[in-house]
This record gives structure tokens, C-alpha cells and sequence, in this order.
């Protein structure tokens, strides 16, 4: 059973990494999967809240950054050196295209999909009355920053699978403690 999962693993990260190669496809996987890409978009979302919301923007914002740090240390610090998976990038037989410097660290749960996946379960519970189409494009946005990862073969599907679960579950876990710590339910407001 254990065997035929990993076919399977191995499988979808060739199909993604190999058969659907090309120039522009490898362009947009590594900028996807770049902080310069994405940082930006969070950065707009924290002067947003603070700017519209004040001190309880403010108040989310430090709720927003602390779903990072949990979702970061547990998945980077925690668990991967438990389950110490070695990445597809350094695996033997594999050949996978690297398309960016393969990690040194381990390789399941991928952080970045912990991360997104956590921001975007913060985002989705705690604004869903201000951004009624919240979740579509934080999920979105989670799932494109995931499918570079397994363009760019630093990580197998499992470990983006293991990563969104656990950053749902991080991300959902902060924001009912921030919605019940700060009661905050913002009203829809102009830009």
C-alpha cells in the first residue's frame, strides 16, 4: 500500500515537473513561489486592516503574523525533522527538473503550504463579513503558491497535501481564538 502511494506521489510530481514543461510555465512557477511575489499582497492586507480598522486592525494583524510564526515553526521546526522525508530535488532515480535551489531541509509538510494555507483559513474566517469573496482568492492564491512548489520539484504532492491540512487547521485554530479574544465582526466600509 505504502509502495503504490508513492508511485502515485511520484507520478503527479513527474506529470507536473516533466510533461508540463515549459518556458513560461517555468518563469511563473519560480515567481509564485518567491517572497517578491507574494509578501506584497500580505503587506497591503496588514496596512489595509490597520488603516481601516485601527486598533483592532492592528490586533489582527499581530493574530495574522502570529498564524505565521506557528504554522512556520511547527512545520519547519517540528515536524519535518520528525518525519525527515527527504526532498524529490535530492532524491535518488527521481531526475526531477530543478528549476530553483533545491533546500537543504526536509521536505514533508511543505512550509510554504502550511504558511499559505494558514493564511488563508485566518483570512477567510476572520473577514469572511468584509471580503464576502474571501475565500475563493485566498485559497487560490494558497493552491498557486502550492502547484510551483511541485513545478519547481522541491516538494512531492503528499507533502503539499500534509502542509495545506496542517496550516487549515493552524490558521482556522487562530482566528476562532482571535474572534473570540477580540470579538471583532468588521462592517463593510469604502476603501
Amino acid at each position: 500500500m505504502v509502495e503504490y502511494l508513492y508511485h502515485i506521489d511520484t507520478s503527479l510530481l513527474r506529470f507536473l515537473n516533466q510533461s508540463c514543461a515549459n518556458p513560461a510555465a517555468d518563469q511563473l512557477a519560480q515567481w509564485f513561489r518567491s517572497p517578491w511575489f507574494w509578501a506584497p499582497v500580505y503587506l497591503f492586507m496588514l496596512v489595509y486592516a490597520i488603516r481601516t480598522h485601527g486598533v483592532r486592525g492592528l490586533w489582527w494583524c499581530a493574530f495574522f503574523l502570529a498564524t505565521f510564526l506557528f504554522c512556520d515553526y511547527l512545520s519547519a521546526s517540528i515536524v519535518k525533522p520528525l518525519v525527515q522525508r527527504i526532498r524529490p530535488c535530492r532524491a535518488d532515480g527521481l531526475d526531477i527538473r530543478e528549476l530553483v535551489i533545491c533546500g537543504s531541509g526536509f521536505s514533508f509538510p511543505s512550509t510554504h503550504a502550511t504558511n499559505h494555507f494558514g493564511f488563508a483559513a485566518y483570512i477567510t474566517l476572520t473577514l469572511r463579513s468584509f471580503f464576502p469573496k474571501v475565500a475563493w482568492w485566498a485559497y487560490a492564491w494558497a493552491v498557486l503558491v502550492c502547484l510551483s512548489q511541485l513545478y519547481c520539484g522541491v516538494h512531492y504532492p503528499s507533502d503539499i497535501l500534509g502542509g495545506a491540512l496542517l496550516g487549515t487547521l493552524l490558521g482556522a485554530w487562530n482566528a476562532r481564538y482571535f474572534l473570540r479574544r477580540i470579538g471583532w465582526s468588521p462592517q463593510i466600509r469604502p476603501l
